[in-house]
């Protein structure tokens, strides 16, 4: 094991004996908390491109998207495979028949070895999980199904639009059908205190999930919560907060849960606060000088429930 904790990057290399990369691609769909189905304006912290800063440039096909993702990826790693990734807004929210010939097309594309989707627990209908039930028996797959925080009341005040246990419904559903589950948390919320975020965690390492994102919460211009900071200043976790936070979670997450991500970042330019998530490498490389000075492992500390 590279790390101290159970990476997505040494999963992938274990399952297909190679490097792995995930191409983010806009599918060019919208959200039911944006186009005034549930509400308009997304979540509080959702920024213009719906979360899907880095990936392909909108209103090109599926085709040129990965094409144009793909060529960032060739000087350092000219024989990986890839995952193509549908991480804009939210990845099953169209009908049946487009969603499939999206999902056909990325398999299509040279090299793809799997497709990860990002998506609402609110946004999966027994259509479009017969569909994922389908990719599921011919190709690797993961759902990632954002939840954020496990109370309901940070829930409403991010304006999510659906509560917990939507999300345990939509886990048992996806669970059924034996795909994957990678559960998405943010950490640094205002309005949660650093108990809450860990019971979170405790919550979510009781679930039935494979994988896990630990986003930071950063701030992105454009967004609601822009507006909001700008009027409240509140306060934000600081870097050396945001890593013994991290890794405390880490020792009580069941050590087969993968690790996607163990902080979130925005382009640069566009994060108002905090500073430190500009400085990703810092950051990861302070959460593996964490562990290690605590001579720590993921699941160290499992709580027993």
């Amino acid at each position: 094991m590279d790390k101290r904790y159970h990476t997505l990057n040494e999963h992938l290399r274990k399952v297909f004996g190679e490097k792995v990369i995930k191409v983010s691609l806009d599918a060019g769909l919208s959200c039911p908390n944006r186009d005034g189905t549930l509400s308009y304006g997304g979540c509080i912290f959702c920024s213009e491109r719906g979360s899907g800063d880095f990936a392909g440039e909108r209103g090109l096909s599926i085709e040129q998207q990965f094409a144009q993702v793909r060529a960032r990826t060739l000087k350092k790693w000219p024989r990986a495979k890839y995952i193509a990734y549908f991480q804009s807004f939210t990845g099953t929210y169209g009908s049946t028949e487009y969603l499939k010939m999206l999902y056909e097309e990325a398999l299509r594309q040279e090299g793809v070895v799997g497709l990860s989707i990002s998506t609402r627990p609110d946004c999966l209908s027994e259509e479009i999980l017969a569909v994922l039930a389908e990719l599921n028996k011919k190709t690797y797959l993961w759902v990632e199904l954002g939840l954020q925080s496990v109370h309901d009341k940070t829930l409403e005040w991010m304006n999510r639009g659906h509560d917990f246990n939507c999300f345990i419904k939509a886990l048992n559903n996806l669970e059924q059908r034996n795909i994957r589950v990678c559960a998405h948390i943010i950490l640094g919320l205002p309005c949660e205190n650093r108990q809450e975020m860990l019971d979170t965690a405790q919550a979510v390492a009781r679930l039935s999930i494979q994988g896990i994102k630990l986003h930071s919460l950063h701030i992105l211009r454009g967004t609601p919560l822009a507006k909001i900071y700008a009027k409240e200043r509140f306060r934000l976790l600081t870097m050396g907060e945001y890593i013994e936070l991290v890794v405390d979670i880490l020792e009580i997450l069941p050590r087969n849960i993968i690790i996607h991500r163990l902080m979130g970042d925005g382009p640069a330019a566009d994060v108002i606060a905090p500073e430190w998530t500009r400085r990703k490498w810092e950051v990861l490389n302070g959460i593996d000088k964490e562990m290690a000075k605590r001579d720590s492992y993921q699941g160290e500390k499992i709580i027993k429930f």
